[in-house]
């Protein structure tokens, strides 16, 4: 068992006070079989109006309706997250292989096809000459097998690169860059999964690493593969593992729009936005 603590702050600064829209916040974790939420506390400033919702995802959102003006804008959550090993353990391996090429139950297909709906369709062709020129991909009859070292040639091949450009690239800017953020990577492998016939999905989460216990960490992302018997298995491609008790799942979405931390909209001018800073430090409260 793993307790954790996440300490999120978000701090948006505005020259003057400016009136704020609608704001739609994804920040609980989602809990599970492997996951339970001990606490949470929410900060937000301004004055504001506050409810909760499930959105077609099943995953936790705030709607928030400001009631004033302010020059910022404040987002601190904190939140204590208890952890156990997922299911299945996988051991022994071999009772858990999924054979390759996937088929996938007709009873999950209207689920499973909405999955397999590419993010950047214009980009198929590239992704696809992509995958084709990477050999290992076939290389196995072994389903997880195949999307680990599709994860590891994801890892070598693609750059990592802090971007705090709101949005993510497309799979054909990342391929031709050679580099992108975590969000560029998960959104790669998502949509590749996809063009070799599998239901792929956005995960925005929290990753414990270093830079997070210090608290000099962002918000993270990776790609869920649904796979027979196993279910949503993930894959991060950035540091090139699976998906681990590091790793803390806020919100899955279809697209990577679905499951930004914050989105919204303030009423003034565009000179009027100064910066934004969105922080985060994770805690390790029991081993």
């Amino acid at each position: 068992m793993l307790r954790q603590r996440i300490e999120h702050a978000t701090i948006y600064s505005y020259r003057r006070p400016v009136a704020f829209g609608r704001h739609r916040l994804v920040l609980r974790p989602r809990e599970g079989h492997d996951i339970r939420v001990v606490d949470m506390s929410l900060e937000i400033f301004p004055a504001h109006r506050l409810a909760w919702a499930r959105d077609v995802f099943s995953n936790s959102v705030a709607i928030v309706d400001f009631t004033a003006e302010a020059d910022r804008l404040e987002v601190r959550s904190e939140v204590t997250v208890e952890r156990s090993l997922p299911f299945p353990s996988q051991d022994p391996y071999v009772p858990w292989r999924i054979p390759w090429p996937v088929n996938y139950d007709e009873r999950e297909a209207p689920i499973t096809a909405a999955y397999q709906t590419l993010s950047y369709a214009d980009d198929a062709q590239i992704v696809k000459q992509w995958l084709a020129e990477y050999a290992t991909v076939t290389a196995t009859d072994d389903a997880e097998t195949l999307l680990m070292n599709l994860c590891h040639h994801i890892h070598a091949k693609i750059g990592y690169q802090r971007r705090y450009v709101k949005g993510v690239q497309s799979p054909g800017e990342t391929l031709r860059l050679q580099s992108g953020s975590c969000r560029d990577m998960a959104l790669l492998m998502m949509d590749a999964a996809r063009l070799m016939g599998l239901s792929a999905r956005f995960v925005s989460g929290y990753l414990d690493c270093p830079a997070a216990e210090a608290g000099r960490a962002a918000m993270h992302a990776w790609a869920e593969i649904y796979l027979p018997v196993l279910g949503w298995r993930g894959y991060d491609p950035t540091i090139g593992e699976g998906a681990s008790l590091k790793h803390i799942t806020v919100g899955v979405s279809q697209h990577p729009r679905g499951v930004m931390p914050i989105t919204g909209q303030f009423h003034g001018d565009s000179g009027d936005y100064l910066d934004m800073r969105a922080p985060v430090k994770v805690v390790r409260l029991t081993e």
